[in-house]
């Protein structure tokens, strides 16, 4: 309520709302909201001597939840959750579609909140434990990027190789012309250089370069690959090949 109160307090002495919500660090659709419902009510600077905080709480929040109209449109869940499975398909840009057919509807961080709310009632998840420095997971995207020739025009797709540390998320990223063997290698020594250390055990996809041979129980992997991992003293990756 001491919030509620300096709201109307600056307000009436001309301050902006970008300004108020900056001095009261509170958002600035909750702001709004504290003075649209002080002005549906008539309220204004100064308030009536004789209201306690316990008047003004209950004059401002009077409404329940059932008396405030919903007005954001609950998204297909069920649509969304399959365009996810689509290559390139994010979804910041499932939200984005979602705002140009519904401008009233659910913030962005509101909109992921509830998505993963919902596809948690899918199925049950296996939480995966991370210790600090014990894996690094390494693996190019599924999609190659475009890279201009800005004298020549000449466009050139290549390889986007990603290195990502298990326990932090921290992401390594590097484009490359190949997915070839010196490719591959350098990338990952730059990586170390970037994370400045090496992790226990390098996870690898089933990559030609990295694995010769798949095999869930006893993968062959490149020698070059063995190797590096040997040089650096991380695990062999054909022991954390997945």
């Amino acid at each position: 309520m001491r919030k509620i109160r300096d709201v109307l307090r600056l307000s009436a002495e001309g301050l902006s709302t970008r300004q108020i919500a900056a001095s009261l660090a509170i958002g600035r659709t909750t702001l709004r909201g504290y003075l649209d419902r002080a002005s549906e009510l008539g309220l204004s600077w100064p308030l009536p001597p004789e209201m306690s905080d316990t008047d003004l709480e209950r004059l401002i929040y009077s409404r329940t939840a059932r008396d405030v109209p919903n007005r954001a449109t609950l998204p297909d869940w069920t649509h969304i959750h399959c365009e996810l499975r689509r290559k390139g398909v994010t979804l910041s840009l499932l939200w984005e579609e979602y705002r140009a057919d519904h401008p009233e509807g659910y913030g962005y961080s509101r909109f992921c909140e509830l998505y993963t709310r919902w596809e948690g009632r899918l199925s049950p998840v296996m939480r995966q434990r991370h210790p600090a420095g014990e894996r690094l997971f390494v693996d190019y995207a599924g999609h190659t990027i475009n890279v201009i020739d800005p004298m020549t025009g000449e466009v050139r797709p290549a390889q986007l190789f990603v290195a990502t540390l298990g326990a932090t998320n921290s992401t390594f990223a590097e484009a490359t012309w190949t997915q070839s063997l010196p490719d591959w290698i350098a990338s990952h020594v730059r990586a170390f250089g970037f994370f400045a250390g090496v992790t226990a055990q390098i996870v690898s996809d089933n990559l030609k370069a990295g694995v010769t041979r798949a095999c869930f129980y006893d993968p062959a992997v490149n020698r070059t690959y063995v190797d590096l991992a040997a040089h650096d003293d991380a695990a062999d990756p054909s022991l954390r090949h997945r």
